[in-house]
Order: C-alpha cells, then sequence, then structure tokens
C-alpha cells in the first residue's frame, strides 16, 4: 500500500509543484521556502518508498532502473524545492532569474544523465537501436540548453548590476531562440524514441507508450508550427498559457514526460527488488 501511495503522490505533488510555483504571491519568504522544503521531503520519500532505495541492492537491473529514475524526476524535485511563487521571468527578480538558469542548467544535466542509464538499462533488454537514437539526440540536446541557460544566467546578472544589456546580447536573440527550439525539439524525438523502446521492453504498457509518443511528436510538430523564433508573451494576442507553441517551447516542458518515466521506473524498480527480496 505504502509503495501504491507513493506511486500516485509523486504525479500528484508534481502537478501540484508545477501550480504553486506559478502562484507569485506566495513568494514572500519564509513561506515560499518551508513549502519548497516540504513539497522537496515529499518528494524525496516518496521516491524512496517506491524504489530509488534499489540504488542499495546488489542486483543490477534494479540498481539501473532506480538509478535511472531518480536522475528523471531529479528535475522536478528541484522546482518544488525552488521555484515556489516563482512566476515567469518576466514577472520575477534578476537574482531569481538567475537561480532559474541555474536550475534550468541542473535540470537539464539530470534529463541527459537519466537518458544515457536508461539507455545502458534498455540496451541489456535487447532493446537498442530506439534508444540509441534517443541517446543521440539527447546529447545533441544537453548543450544546447546549457548554452541558453547560459545565456539567460548572463542577461538576468546584467541586470542585477544595473546595467543596460549591450546591444550584442540583443543580436544574438535569433540564435538563442533558435538554440532553445533545437533543444526543445530534440528532446521530444528523444523521450518519444525512448517511449517505444519502454513499451517494446515491457517497462510501460504498449497504451501508455503510444500516449507518451504520440504527445512528443504533437509537441514536436506545434514547436515546428510556432516557429524558430520564442514569442515575446507581451505581443501576443492572447495570454501566454492559451497558446500552444508557447507551452511546448518553455524550457522545462520537455521534461515532463521524462519525469513520468521516471517515476514508472522507480517502480519497476522496487517491484523487482521486492521480489528478489
Amino acid at each position: 500500500m505504502g509503495r501504491r501511495f507513493s506511486y500516485w503522490f509523486l504525479f500528484a505533488i508534481f502537478v501540484v509543484a508545477i501550480v504553486i510555483g506559478a502562484i507569485r504571491p506566495l513568494r514572500v519568504s519564509p513561506l515560499y521556502q518551508i513549502i519548497g522544503v516540504i513539497q522537496f521531503a515529499a518528494m524525496t520519500v516518496a521516491a524512496w518508498t517506491l524504489g530509488a532505495r534499489a540504488i542499495t541492492t546488489t542486483s543490477r537491473e534494479p540498481r539501473m532502473l532506480a538509478l535511472a529514475g531518480i536522475f528523471l524526476v531529479t528535475p522536478f524535485a528541484l522546482l518544488a524545492l525552488l521555484w515556489v511563487g516563482l512566476g515567469p521571468p518576466w514577472v520575477a527578480t534578476a537574482p531569481e532569474n538567475q537561480m532559474r538558469y541555474l536550475v534550468l542548467s541542473a535540470m537539464s544535466i539530470a534529463i541527459v544523465l537519466g537518458f544515457v542509464v536508461l539507455r545502458e538499462a534498455l540496451g541489456e533488454a535487447d532493446q537498442k537501436f530506439r534508444p540509441s537514437v534517443g541517446f543521440a539526440t539527447i546529447l545533441l540536446a544537453g548543450p544546447l540548453y546549457l548554452i541558453f541557460d547560459a545565456f539567460g544566467f548572463c542577461i538576468s546578472t546584467i541586470k542585477l548590476h544595473g546595467s543596460e544589456t549591450p546591444p550584442a546580447f540583443h543580436d544574438l536573440t535569433a540564435a538563442i531562440d533558435m538554440i532553445l527550439f533545437l533543444a526543445g525539439a530534440l528532446t521530444y524525438i528523444a523521450t518519444a524514441a525512448f517511449a517505444v523502446s519502454l513499451g517494446q521492453a515491457g517497462w510501460i504498457r504498449r497504451g501508455a507508450a503510444r500516449a507518451f509518443t504520440i504527445i512528443n511528436l504533437l509537441a514536436l510538430v506545434l514547436l515546428v508550427i510556432r516557429g524558430l523564433d520564442f514569442p515575446d508573451p507581451k505581443a501576443l494576442s492572447t495570454p501566454w498559457y492559451t497558446s500552444p507553441g508557447f507551452i511546448v517551447g518553455i524550457p522545462a516542458v520537455p521534461f515532463i514526460i521524462p519525469f513520468l518515466f521516471g517515476v514508472v521506473l522507480l517502480r519497476r524498480a522496487g517491484e523487482i527488488d521486492n521480489a528478489a527480496g
């Protein structure tokens, strides 16, 4: 019962963390720190109960699944801890946006590491072609995310010091938008490839694998339709949260399905570990 509760609790608190992260009035000290610590602690306990503890086992398969799951759930555990009341970049302060881009960097690194470990685990399960496609595309996406995050961190640092953004940075906007576009597109492709492999390996249900694949391909199509330029939310004719092309291009959004993978992998690791015990 504890593991079943932890499984559904991780899905629920994941949604709660995203909603709470968008509620700007919560960004009041020490309220947001307390909420963040509670959310992070709850996710940590739930992940450990579900299957993360299999990382300590001597059996290779549950240990690799647990490691991949831990890396893939880490991005939104960090979001739950640090982004309470953060809101979008255009309402956050310069120090908050510095932290935002540092967290995004850590999130992208965790996703790459999670997919690398998952590729190894799937290879041992005789799933090699599609994981290799996902592996190659996520290795390309990771550095692109880091370049985008470094640029955002630099802009936030300039604003923190009260300086005007140099004209050269404005000239680079189109290039940075393209980098973010490519990073998101490659992540959606990688996630779709891994979804198919997970279904074929029997680690997730075939119906869920198809749904994950379709969602990622649909997001990719919406991203392509939107184009290389990331829209200015103030220039949109409708609120940004009603624009699918805007939403799928938000840097953290492509990490949502990998988080769900992580929860499923932790559950599988826990099941194998319990069966072996």
